[in-house]
């Protein structure tokens, strides 16, 4: 059994600025002020409209991320709509082959220590060898998977548009989101509010979450092959 950190990659390119330059050629057709767009973006503009909840014009724009987390937490985001989504399948995934190492992966529970931390080891571990077994009995991966853990690392690209991002972050960063929920969404929103301030830097999130369980944000190329870590603050 292999034992993982979660992580979130996003694509250089998904938070271009030049998307916020975009939204307010957009947005300024409602109010006929094209004229009024100069050499560079103007961020009050859309930070007004945000603030007095038309969001609607923000839609026209979209990020993709991908999540390395546990199956938990992705029926958590799997319920946000508008979105499409890509996951890795334990149908068609045999987690007993080779190029999955011949074992299952999990994501490591970041509030677990001592005896609770070798209680939940324990349990993935025997659902381990609880699964490979059924596959050696001649069960299919759909029919194993019925004992895989919670816990169990799985892929998920995640495309919302830019105010479905907005719902995402307000509702899974904070204090009252799942622990291993705000672990994720918190430093991705620190990114997000990095990259794109005017629709994002009004967004609140439990600022008493540890710093050091934060995911780990990676910036991929459009493939979602590593470019670079991200290091996130607190601040």
């Amino acid at each position: 059994m292999i034992v993982i950190k979660p992580q979130v990659l996003v694509p250089e390119g998904q938070l271009d600025e030049g998307l916020l330059r975009r939204l307010e050629r957009y947005t300024r057709v409602c109010y006929k002020s094209e004229d009024r767009m100069g050499d560079e973006f103007n961020p009050d503009f859309l930070k007004s409209k945000v603030a007095i909840g038309h969001e609607s014009v923000i839609e026209h724009e979209k990020a993709t991320v991908m999540f390395i987390v546990d199956r938990g937490v992705t029926h958590e985001i799997v319920r946000h709509r508008i979105a499409s989504y890509s996951q890795e399948s334990t149908r068609y995934c045999n987690y007993s082959r080779d190029k999955f190492g011949n074992e299952i992966t999990v994501i490591e529970p970041y509030f677990f220590s001592g005896e609770a931390y070798e209680t939940w080891a324990g349990g993935c571990l025997a659902a381990e060898k609880a699964y490979l077994a059924l596959l050696r009995q001649g069960c299919s991966a759909q029919e194993a998977r019925s004992v895989l853990p919670n816990s169990l690392k799985t892929e998920l690209v995640t495309t919302y548009n830019m105010r479905e991002w907005r719902h995402f972050f307000n509702l899974r960063c904070s204090a009252a989101a799942h622990p291993q929920m705000r672990q994720a969404a918190i430093p991705l929103l620190k990114l997000f509010q990095q990259r794109l301030p005017a629709l994002f830097e009004d967004v609140p999130c439990d600022t008493n979450f540890p710093v050091e369980h934060y995911a780990e944000v990676v910036i991929t190329d459009d493939l979602f092959n590593p470019l670079s870590t991200i290091g996130i603050s607190g601040r």
